[in-house]
């Protein structure tokens, strides 16, 4: 039997999911089906959320060579990871993002859909990097990083796809505040538990009305990129 991909921990109140595909924690179909898995759980048991990934790594976003391919998994595994972001953005609970590392591509716009997001000190970059790799922008993509940005970052990264270190991604908007990395799980769950002393009906009301435009364009963008892309699939 193989080795699950995500793992799901309960901690007092709250809940740990780890991804961890003993390499670069790819957000293939499978991972994305664990991962919804788990915040299935997290929703049912009304926990506040941790999602973190393995030592040094966060995510290295979609499996290139399935995205590569143009065959219909290409497909699927594109809407699959924008969805994931959207169900992230309206989580009914609070979403703590534990980044243990690097965090690009879709591993960044997943953590940018969380609700607190905490980095680790280090070697470590966070970058939107199609551009770079000659890929264009997912009009998805673009929507998660436009509310959390500012103009000229927003910018830097969509178009010029820079790659952020912890401490110029918190200036940046792309996080919340940087930890040692010895200190990522117990600043991770002390915030979490913290959160989970809110009133949940009140939160998810209130992230509501505030990503309510976020959320009826990410959802129009997800449409417009399938059409595009399944057009040339």
């Amino acid at each position: 039997m193989e080795r699950p991909l995500v793992t799901y921990e309960v901690e007092n109140t709250i809940a740990v999911i780890t991804m961890d595909d003993g390499k670069v924690n790819l957000l293939s179909l499978p991972m994305l089906m664990e991962l919804n898995g788990a915040l299935d759980r997290a929703r049912t048991e009304k926990r506040v959320v941790v999602i973190t990934g393995r030592e040094g790594v966060f995510s290295a976003g979609f499996d290139l060579a399935t995205l590569r391919s143009g065959r219909y998994e290409a497909l699927e595994m594109l809407r699959a990871g924008f969805e994931l972001a959207e169900r992230v953005l309206a989580f009914p609970t609070p979403v703590v993002m534990a980044v243990s590392g690097h965090s690009v591509a879709m591993g960044l716009f997943l953590v940018s859909s969380g609700d607190y997001r905490i980095g680790i000190s280090g070697q470590y970059k966070l970058t939107a990097n199609e551009v770079a790799i000659g890929l264009t922008m997912p009009r998805a993509a673009v929507e998660i990083l436009r509310q959390r940005l500012t103009p000229t970052y927003f910018n830097r990264a969509v178009a010029l796809a820079e790659a952020f270190s912890p401490e110029d991604a918190v200036v940046a908007g792309l996080l919340d505040r940087v930890v040692a990395a010895s200190e990522l799980a117990e600043v991770a769950n002390s915030t979490a538990s913290m959160l989970a002393g809110l009133d949940m009906d009140a939160h998810a009301a209130s992230k509501q009305r505030a990503r309510h435009h976020t959320l009826l364009s990410l959802r129009a963008a997800i449409e417009a990129d399938f059409v595009e892309l399944r057009a040339f699939a």
